[in-house]
């Protein structure tokens, strides 16, 4: 039976990183899902919450959950908006209101079973694990096992990789001293590897760790693992844009 899957974009997804949104829906429909993309999702309400508007998140919550009302699953490519959603909405709302919330690599591995995606990415790359996917979700060893079965691909061991990068959403804007500090050590890390790509399962964190390496003009470039795993032989453009 084809599952039917519904796309949780995020609102930093749907904004600054449509490419990935598109890379995740790609993905699924080769693995033989069908995909939708509800025009009626928004923000989930981590900000908000997060920032202290606890009672301005609830309506928030309320319609995300109506939107994906209906779907076998909700996959989204980040695992922050992923376990708000998952850990902090049964609590907020006193109910389990949202289906089947997933972050990509969990989906992949632990619903339809798959490690090998038919990924296609010659490049030197290294993984950080997020705080929320790896703190909040628990994917553990999830994303570094799809990783690992992508043809070309060159996968080397992030030193510290358990630390965080500092970004942390409003943390960076209201700690932004400390958040630089974070930010030092992880690039450091990053650049003691040797890899040409940094991937991690949210773009927000990428968007951190990037601006960072790119000011330095170290030549490493982030790639969302959603990028990586859609990419292939056939369509040889994403593994190098």
């Amino acid at each position: 039976m084809t599952l039917r899957v519904a796309l949780f974009a995020t609102c930093l997804g749907d904004t600054l990183f449509p490419d990935t949104c598109q890379s995740v829906v790609r993905l699924l429909e080769r693995l033989g899902c069908a995909v939708d993309f509800p025009l009626a999702q928004t923000c989930c309400g981590q900000m908000h919450f997060n920032t202290g508007y606890r009672d301005e998140t609830v309506p928030l919550a309320r319609r995300l959950g109506e939107a994906f009302a209906g779907y076998d699953a909700v996959v989204a490519p980040s695992g922050s908006c992923a376990a708000m959603v998952r850990d902090i909405y049964p609590k907020l709302l006193e109910s389990d209101l949202p289906p089947r919330m997933y972050e990509l690599s969990e989906f992949l591995v632990d619903v339809l079973g798959v490690t090998d995606v038919g990924a296609y990415f010659p490049h030197r790359v290294t993984y950080h694990p997020t705080c929320h996917s790896l703190r909040m979700l628990g994917v553990g060893e999830k994303p570094l096992r799809l990783l690992r079965e992508v043809k070309g691909l060159d996968l080397v061991e992030l030193p510290a990789a358990e630390s965080c990068c500092g970004f942390g959403g409003t943390f960076a804007l209201k700690n932004s001293e400390t958040s630089t500090a974070m930010l030092g050590d992880k690039m450091s890390n990053v650049l003691d590897t040797g890899a040409e790509v940094l991937t991690a399962g949210d773009n927000s964190c990428l968007m951190h760790i990037g601006g960072g390496l790119s000011r330095l003009r170290t030549g490493v470039r982030t790639v969302h693992l959603a990028d990586i795993l859609a990419s292939t032989e056939e369509e040889p453009w994403l593994a190098t844009r």
